[in-house]
């Protein structure tokens, strides 16, 4: 269960708390901003007001004096949407309108008082007064009370949006943390249970496409790697203890039958150069196991240069060809596209090796062995078919494992290592290898990437045809 202390210790929700109190700080700036501005237009739109209407009295004066200024106070009096007004004499006796007190001369504010027209309202009143040419009082006011309940307004409405936008930022915060909790969690416990040694385990994907989406996917490839790597390992122990164990043992009995049976310094000769070329075999096959695994590991740097392929595909099948007619076979390249991948020139050429080789050596005289490279499309397909007996449907996907061997080839040379030298090199190229039925014989399909820069210098420099093992 998330706790809170937890709650508010996340990113997600930190975040969250950081924008909305920045939107909370930039409402109040705000505010102000609209304060300020709104309430010094409502001041000038009412000083225009007063003015307006001190014009208009001051022409009544103009026209009638006193009498006549005083006479149209009284008589505008109370009006609705009338503004305060005022006439006193010299001595400050008021002699019309409705305001209690002769403000103070020129512009000045009234505090709240209780108007005689309403004593229950307290108002506070922006007045202007002048005296007249005969020094009468003229004094001309208008309520604050509007000005005050817009200025009133404006507060409440940024207040009560500066509230609430902290407390919707607060509550998505929170929201999105338990999400983003949940999602943690979930990579936890993925995690614990990988520990617990479930490899199959994986990190459930929303498919949103979010952040955590993207994490879990690259997190869920990571771990099938590892899983393939570890199922490898795992293959590789089986098999070294399988496959292994019959050549030492081999070994141990041929030394034993010797130091019973041996009667001569001839004798332990032949004897010691058999368990030599016994022990040649095993390390042979360790370095092979050695070399696939380094492949497959990326002990070694990727190559990306620029190789003719085609130029690897003649030199092969140049270099195999007259050990294929020793054996009774034919060795063609009815196809040679020129095409360039990116990869490594030495593992490519070891790659080809192999899969000539293995072509060669299991499969019966007469065998026309064919070794074909096109280009086209930004692909390039590197296709090795024989017409021999080829492998049985339910075989195919496992030629690729290794010391995997059919059974009518365990009386053959090899230790079933080369397919997968093959299969380690290709994932290393990201090429795809395919095995089908070449209707009779075996066809193997590598497809390649066609290198972007296909004009570019290729890496030069020629590497030897050697040979490493095969299926």
């Amino acid at each position: 269960m998330t706790t809170l202390p937890r709650l508010f210790r996340t990113a997600s929700f930190r975040l969250a708390a950081a924008f909305a109190l920045i939107f909370a700080v930039s409402a109040l700036i705000l505010g102000g901003v609209v304060y300020w501005t709104t309430h010094a237009a409502l001041e000038q739109q009412m000083n225009s007001r007063i003015m307006a209407d001190f014009d208009r009295l001051r022409g009544e004066f103009q026209t009638g004096g006193q009498a006549q200024l005083a006479a149209e106070v009284r008589r505008t009096a109370g009006r609705p949407g009338a503004l305060h007004e005022l006439v006193a004499d010299a001595g400050g006796t008021i002699l019309a309108g409705d305001m209690t007190a002769v403000p103070q001369p020129g512009w000045s504010t009234i505090e709240p008082h209780r108007m005689p027209s309403d004593e229950s309202e307290l108002v506070g009143i922006r007045t202007l007064t002048v005296r007249l040419p005969d020094s009468t009082l003229l004094a001309v006011g208008d309520d604050l009370e509007w000005i005050e309940d817009a200025d009133e307004a404006i507060f409440h409405a940024f207040s009560v949006a500066v509230l609430v936008t902290l407390g919707l930022g607060i509550a998505g915060g929170a929201l999105l943390s338990v999400a983003f909790l949940q999602r943690v969690d979930a990579i936890s416990r993925t995690a614990e249970a990988i520990i617990a040694g479930d490899l199959a385990s994986r990190i459930p994907v929303r498919g949103t496409g979010d952040d955590l989406d993207r994490l879990s996917n690259t997190l869920n490839h990571m771990l099938g790697r590892i899983a393939d790597l570890m199922e490898g390992l795992r293959q590789v122990s089986n098999d070294i203890a399988h496959d292994l164990r019959t050549p030492l043992a081999r070994l141990r009995q041929r030394l034993e039958r010797v130091r019973a049976t041996a009667a001569s310094v001839d004798d332990y000769a032949v004897a010691v150069d058999a368990a030599l070329a016994e022990t040649d075999t095993l390390l042979e096959t360790f370095a092979a196991l050695l070399r696939i695994a380094q492949i497959e590991g990326g002990a070694r740097p990727p190559v990306r240069d620029p190789v003719e392929l085609h130029v690897i595909v003649e030199t092969v099948v140049e270099a195999f060809t007259p050990s294929a007619e020793e054996d009774g076979k034919i060795l063609v390249s009815p196809r040679l596209d020129p095409a360039v991948v990116a990869g490594d020139r030495e593992l490519l050429t070891q790659m080809l090796v192999n899969l000539v080789e293995n072509a060669i050596r299991h499969t019966p005289a007469g065998t026309r062995i064919e070794v074909d490279l096109t280009a086209g499309s930004g692909v390039v397909r590197l296709t090795i078919a024989d017409d021999g007996p080829g492998v049985p449907a339910e075989e195919r996907g496992r030629i690729f494992r290794r010391f995997y061997r059919l059974e009518r080839s365990r009386t053959t040379d090899g230790s079933g290592l080369g397919l997968s030298l093959v299969k380690a090199i290709a994932d290393r190229h990201e090429a795809t290898v395919s095995v089908s039925d070449n209707r009779p014989g075996l066809r193997v399909s590598l497809d390649f990437n066609l290198h972007d820069g296909a004009s570019a210098q290729p890496a030069g420099g020629g590497h030897p045809v050697t040979a490493q093992h095969s299926r």
